[in-house]
């Protein structure tokens, strides 16, 4: 067995550093199956055709806002070993503002997840729809979702417009998705 290494052995965290993620605005996120298993649905026709897995996942997703009362939701499409939606957090008084600088915190990050920071609203989902999978297909803890998740902070309208289409034509262009498994 290798020993610990810290210089070998550690998780870079892959977001933007020193940004408030509890900070309210909108983000794209893309959530992918444990190892890019095609467990959620099929591409036919361009159309993407959810399993029962797909649909746990969908409506987990759309129940979120009832959990997370700083939490909106926007486009979303669950792909057969992936998905892709955009989070909106929003303050009590105001909706998200697009951030033309990066809002940083000021000290040091506190350790673990922030409470209503979208890594906890991605943790929760994660969690809870894997559970739900689980259960469904009698596998109890079996992991469902790769580790991380991948964000984009939305920076402006044409950004989000962008974004939109993107979700929207997914599965139009599955095929040509580096997520696609014929292409790895």
């Amino acid at each position: 067995m290798m020993s610990y290494d810290p210089n070998r052995h550690h998780r870079r965290s892959i977001r933007l550093r020193g940004y408030d993620y509890t900070r309210a605005g909108m983000y794209f996120v893309t959530i992918c199956a444990k190892d890019r298993e095609c467990l959620l649905g099929e591409v036919a026709g361009g159309e993407m055709r959810v399993n029962r897995q797909g649909e746990i996942v969908a409506a987990y997703w759309q129940a979120m806002p009832r959990h997370f009362s700083n939490l909106e939701l926007d486009a979303f499409v669950i792909m057969p070993n992936h998905m892709h939606g955009i989070i909106m957090i929003v303050g009590a008084k105001h909706l998200p503002q697009f951030p033309n600088a990066s809002p940083l915190r000021s000290s040091q990050p506190p350790h673990g997840t922030q409470p209503a920071s979208l890594a906890a609203i991605v943790q929760n989902f994660k969690s809870v729809s894997a559970r739900k999978i689980n259960l469904a297909r009698g596998t109890p803890g079996a992991p469902v979702w790769q580790r991380n998740y991948y964000e984009h902070i939305v920076r402006n309208q044409a950004d989000l417009q962008r974004i939109r289409e993107y979700v929207a034509n997914n599965p139009l262009k599955w095929d040509l998705d580096q997520l696609h498994p014929d292409r790895a």
